[in-house]
């Protein structure tokens, strides 16, 4: 199955770092945590997608309101699972 251009990683950690204004260390930490699994070479250089960038805006929004990593991750997971149930929904056919 082909994958959606928004989800192949194509920014190199630098870029994606800058395009969301955090360090490169962050992003490492991010992914260490769980919060986003960026694509990899087969050298092991990471490869962040366009919906990597917007889950980083995320993650810097939800730290600037004052959360900490764990209350993010918790609001991704819930953010995700609504996405999924969204998907679903409207994946049914009329009047089920």
């Amino acid at each position: 199955m082909e994958r959606e251009m928004s989800t192949v990683g194509v920014y190199a950690i630098s870029v994606a770092a800058s395009m969301v204004s955090m360090e490169i260390q962050n992003l490492r930490v991010y992914e260490r945590r769980g919060l986003l699994t960026p694509d990899r070479t087969d050298g092991g250089t990471r490869l962040y997608s366009p919906d990597d960038v917007d889950r980083l805006e995320r993650i810097r929004d939800l730290l600037a309101d004052g959360l900490n990593l764990a209350g993010v991750a918790r609001v991704l997971e819930l953010e995700d699972e609504v996405a999924e149930l969204r998907a679903r929904l409207s994946a049914m056919p009329e009047g089920s």
